[in-house]
This record gives C-alpha cells, sequence and structure tokens, in this order.
C-alpha cells in the first residue's frame, strides 16, 4: 500500500482509540460498565445495533456476493425488518419488566436458574464460535465498557459507508458512468427478487422472509450482543423505536454494499475463479482508488471489524459475569463485578484470537461462514422463548432437553460432524428448522412428563 493510505489507516487507529476513551465517561460499577447506565439515545443505540451486526465480514463478502451473482442477498433484510418487528412487540416489553442485566434473567423468571445458565452458556458458545472470523481490538472496550462501545461504532459506522459510497462512485466512473448498469441489467446482475419455492437455492423470497425473519427473531431478541444495546436505553419505547429503525437502516446499507459489488463487476474487478469473492473489494480499494481514499476504505473495514469485536467481547464479558460468576460465586457487588468484567473482557478476547486461527483457511464466503456458524444455537435459543410465552406446560426440565437436542440436530447440519445431515439445504432455513426441532421437542418432553406424572400418582394410589 502507499504511505498516505497507511498514514490514513494509522490515523484513524489512533483516533477510534482516542475517542472511546473520551467518550467513555466514568465507569462506577457494573451497569455504568454493560449497560451506559440505561442512558444512551435511541438513535446511538440503533446505528449501534446496526455496526454490530455488520462487521469487516459483512463489508468484504457482501459485494463480491453481487460482484458473482445478483442482488437476491438483499431479500434477507426484508425478513430481518419483520423480525425486528416482532421482537419489538412481543419479546422486547417483558425485557423491561423489572431491572435486567442480561437478555437470559427472563428466562429464569419463567423456568428457573438452570434455563438462564443453559442459555446463557448456549449464547457464550455461539458468540465465540461467530467472532472469531474477525480482527481483534480491545483498549477503548476494557477502559469504556458498553457506552464507548456504542459511541465509537457510530464513528465506524459512518467510515465505512463513506468508504463505500466512494468506491460505487470511483467504479461506475470507471465503467463508464451510471448508464453502464444497463449492461448489469442485461446481465440479470439486478435481479433482487427470487419467488423459486426451493430449499436448496440460497437466496429467495421464502427463505429471505421466513429465514431472515426468525434469525432476525433470534439474534436480536435472544442474542446478548443486541439485547444488551435494548437494555441500554431509557425506556422500552426507545429500545423499539432503535430496533425496528435499525431494519429499515440495514435493508438501506445491504443496497449500498451489493450495488458496490455490481459496480466493481462493471468496472471488471473479479479477475476470475483464481481470486476469493472476499477479496474483490478490498483487492479494487488497494489497486485502484486513489492515495489516500483506498486508506480510507481500508479503515472502514477495519473499523466494521473493530465495531463487531468490541461488541462481542464486552456482551460476552457481561454474560459471563452476571449469568455465571455472580450467582455462583455470590459476589454482587456493582463495583467488584465492574473488576470481573474488564479481566473477563481480556480473557475472551484471548479466545476470539485463537479461535480466529482455525478460519484462515475457509474457502466459503466469511458472511455465510459466520452466519451458519450462529445458526447451530440460534434456533434452540429462539424456541426457547417461544416455548416460555406459548407453551404454559413447559417447565426447565423441557426447555433444557429441547437447546440440548436442537444444538446436536444442528451440528451435523451446518459443519458436517460427524456425518452431513440434509446436505443441500440452504442457510436460511436453519434458523427456522432449529426453531422447530426446540419447539416440537420442549413441547413432547412437556407431554411426557405430564403423562409419566399422571402415572406416578396412580400408581402411589393403588399401593
Amino acid at each position: 500500500m502507499r504511505s498516505l493510505d497507511i498514514a490514513v489507516i494509522a490515523a484513524y487507529c489512533v483516533a477510534v482509540i482516542v475517542f472511546g476513551l473520551v467518550l467513555s465517561g466514568r465507569q462506577r460499577d457494573a451497569s455504568d460498565y454493560f449497560l451506559g447506565h440505561r442512558g444512551l439515545p435511541w438513535w446511538a443505540i440503533m446505528l449501534s445495533i446496526v455496526a454490530t451486526e455488520t462487521s469487516a465480514l459483512t463489508i468484504i463478502s457482501v459485494p463480491g456476493l453481487a460482484t458473482r451473482g445478483d442482488l437476491t442477498f438483499l431479500q434477507l433484510a426484508f425478513g430481518y425488518l419483520i423480525g425486528r418487528i416482532g421482537v419489538a412487540a412481543f419479546l422486547l416489553p417483558g425485557y423491561f419488566e423489572g431491572t435486567q442485566d442480561t437478555a437470559y434473567q427472563r428466562l429464569e423468571r419463567r423456568f428457573g436458574r438452570g434455563a438462564r445458565r443453559t442459555a446463557s452458556g448456549v449464547f457464550l458458545l455461539t458468540r465465540a464460535l461467530a467472532d472469531c472470523v474477525r480482527i481483534v481490538t480491545v483498549i477503548y472496550t476494557w477502559v469504556g465498557g458498553l457506552r464507548a462501545v456504542v459511541w465509537v461504532d457510530v464513528i465506524q459506522l459512518g467510515v465505512y459507508l463513506l468508504g463505500g459510497v466512494a468506491t460505487l462512485i470511483v467504479a461506475t466512473h470507471l465503467a463508464g458512468g451510471v448508464g453502464a448498469f444497463a449492461r448489469a441489467w442485461d446481465a440479470g446482475k439486478l435481479v433482487t427478487l427470487d419467488f423459486t419455492p426451493s430449499f436448496k437455492a440460497l437466496y429467495t423470497f421464502w427463505g429471505g422472509v421466513v429465514g431472515g425473519a426468525l434469525l432476525a427473531g433470534a439474534s436480536h431478541g435472544t442474542d446478548h450482543i443486541i439485547v444488551q444495546r435494548l437494555l441500554a436505553a431509557r425506556g422500552l419505547r426507545d429500545a423499539q423505536r432503535a430496533l425496528i429503525g435499525s431494519g429499515v437502516f440495514i435493508i438501506v446499507q445491504f443496497a449500498l454494499f451489493l450495488l458496490v459489488g455490481t459496480s466493481l463487476w462493471l468496472a471488471g474487478a473479479d479477475l476470475g475463479p483464481a481470486m476469493r469473492g472476499d477479496a474483490i473489494y478490498p483487492t479494487f480499494a488497494i489497486n485502484r482508488l486513489p492515495a489516500g481514499l483506498a486508506g480510507l476504505v481500508i479503515a472502514g473495514i477495519l473499523a466494521a471489524a473493530m465495531s463487531s469485536h468490541a461488541s462481542a467481547v464486552n456482551s460476552l464479558a457481561s454474560a459471563s459475569t452476571q449469568d455465571f460468576y455472580a450467582p455462583l460465586t455470590g459476589r454482587h457487588d456493582p463495583t467488584h463485578l465492574l473488576w470481573v468484567g474488564r479481566w473477563l473482557t481480556l480473557a475472551w478476547t484471548a479466545v476470539l484470537v485463537a479461535g480466529a486461527m482455525a478460519f484462515r483457511n475457509q474457502h466459503t464466503p466469511v458472511v455465510q461462514l459466520a452466519l451458519s456458524i450462529a445458526s447451530i444455537t440460534y434456533g434452540g435459543l429462539l424456541g426457547t422463548y417461544l416455548l416460555g410465552g406459548l407453551w404454559p406446560r413447559a417447565r426447565e426440565r423441557d426447555v433444557i432437553v429441547a437447546i440440548i437436542v436442537s444444538v446436536l440436530t444442528m451440528t451435523p447440519i451446518v459443519l458436517g460432524v460427524p456425518g452431513r445431515l440434509l446436505p443441500g439445504l440452504a442457510w436460511p432455513w436453519y434458523v427456522p428448522l432449529g426453531t422447530a426441532v426446540t419447539v416440537l421437542v420442549g413441547m413432547l418432553s412437556s407431554l411426557v412428563g405430564r403423562a409419566g406424572g399422571r402415572t406416578g400418582e396412580q400408581n402411589a394410589l393403588a399401593t
């Protein structure tokens, strides 16, 4: 890279750390550290949610999908909005009943402490695996907690969006102007909707709406990395505005980066099978953008990476502290939990760095890889909440069994370990399948337990 680009990237990294430290405020206890003292504005939370779920893997993968395909990935975003509306209407009100520190305290009230720890443990596993493909940043997260993370997210969102817009403009100019998109239309590169009724086609309208809605329901309604932000809002109304607003914003953002991919195809940025799809966008930025602007785009990719990683380690530390350390040790002093949370932030950072080494040689687009891995447990988490709200007979034992069976079922489907089940099933259907398995197993377990209880009573009376 050119010296000016390196200087831009270095200046950005330093600025992020400085801004993170300045904006973090005073961290007095665990509530300040993990929930920003429940006083963050809704618009900042909205932008932070978008920045958190975007990550570097989205920024580099989505343009590649459009360069070598079309715009049908956008159908997932329609489902994402539907899922957020459902979470805002049905799950969020429960989170604001009383004072909750994590997404899983609600399960403790409904089922018991074992259900809370099981769900929280599943979250820790899911988030650690999904974030192992991301780059590391920890300084401002260690010092400023969620408040620093949210405000830096707002800045980083602006940086990577600016980089995307700049790339779109430059690539379109190199392709001959806006009129070049007529070629993309003729080649079928601008197809957005595919109504084919298929469980094997990757991106269809039905898979996008159903799979995307349930994926968003799980990720934004049960995954603590998002729920943590919503709990930091000033109230239920603000949390709902932030959540639904992020769904609208993400549609626009996906559309932007898909069009970036189309413009890269028009500009001849795809060098053929020897180049991974994930490499098309950053390679074009380094080789074809003017000095300084290339550095800004790469800084934007780093911004997305830092945003998602900072969010991940803070939420992992939060769940570890509130759902495991505090109840197991009996230590609930907020100042002490602040100290524990900071050290767990470092510990989880080390775990993610080590895990990232396992994904270096993957050839699957990283956005698809991360969402597929997360889908192993998302269905189990979402199904647990559905059981709690819709099946009064469900008890703690039933939901624990249901989560375990769901994870054991989805692992060979997603990872092929120990053997591949349902080969060819498109990944947007993973969460619907996992949710269905969880609900059905939970209902069956409760019915079997009830029948067993009646049999026991009858035997006792007979004797």
